[in-house]
């Protein structure tokens, strides 16, 4: 993996939104692949992300967007009824925006992209709303509850897709060729799918465990943290990278918790 970045199409232009420390790489990667497209590469560093989750998200989006037109009607649909990665320009709080659905954390999530220095004006639109500030402790707990992994903390450049769990949202088994899909397809049609790690959530019994943090089954060391964070709600949970052999839910190990080792069990989020 080079990165894990959003892709928004927008009519005339294609919105990567991209991790600021990866930017530069991944423009320069893609340049690699522009032979005669007639299309520019170019960052856009004015823009500012303002994300929004919650059940409530889509009424608050409502109170404060007015959706422009598109081809000559107004566009009426309601911002719960969205697709994921289902986009559109708007004027939020009076600021032109695009927004765009995509759900993160288990829950409806929409992203406004906003001129930086309307940044203030468009957070305030949402306070108005409704809207709180999350801190970044309560973010991290939140996306540890919906085993919702981030690149460069919990995905790197010698992660497969696959052993992240991200292959429904970040792979097309329908499209062509494309850089990477040999690894892929090696694993699913002559593995059977199986790949000597995955990425699992873990229910922690104790204090939170670092990042790197092993663990262990018996005397066997069997995987690593990549993340944790205290859970309001579930306690200490834990993202990590476990082997093929125990990632089944209810699979108990041992993780390494400063100078003990903490019992750990591994706890998916529910689905339903």
């Amino acid at each position: 993996m080079l990165c894990d970045l959003h892709v928004l199409e927008s009519g005339d232009m294609m919105l990567l939104d991209v991790p600021a420390a990866d930017v530069d790489a991944v423009a320069a990667r893609l340049e690699q692949f522009h032979f005669s497209e007639d299309v520019r590469i170019a960052p856009l560093t004015a823009l500012r992300a303002i994300w929004i989750h919650g059940p409530s998200a889509p009424r608050m989006i409502s109170s404060v967007a007015n959706l422009a037109p598109r081809e000559g009607a107004p566009y009426t649909e309601k911002f719960d009824a969205w697709l994921q990665y289902q986009n559109a320009r708007v004027e939020l709080g009076g600021v032109p925006s695009v927004i765009a659905r995509i759900d993160q954390l288990g829950v409806p999530g929409f992203v406004i992209y906003a001129d930086a220095q309307h940044e203030d004006e468009v957070s305030a639109a949402l306070a108005a709303a409704g809207a709180l500030h999350a801190t970044p402790a309560s973010l991290d707990a939140t996306r540890l509850e919906a085993a919702y992994p981030i690149f460069g903390i919990d995905m790197t450049t010698d992660t497969i897709p696959l052993e992240a769990g991200i292959e429904d949202r970040a792979i097309s088994l329908t499209k062509g060729c494309y850089v990477g899909q040999e690894v892929i397809i090696r694993v699913l049609h002559r593995g059977h799918g199986r790949i000597a790690r995955r990425l699992v959530r873990l229910q922690v019994e104790g204090d939170t465990p670092l990042p790197g943090a092993k663990a262990f089954s018996g005397d066997r060391e069997v995987g690593f943290m990549t993340s944790a964070a205290k859970s309001p709600r579930l306690g200490t949970l834990a993202l990590g990278y476990l082997h093929r052999d125990f990632v089944e839910a209810g699979t108990a190990v041992d993780v390494q918790v400063g100078d003990i080792r903490a019992r750990a069990h591994v706890n998916p989020p529910s689905t339903s």
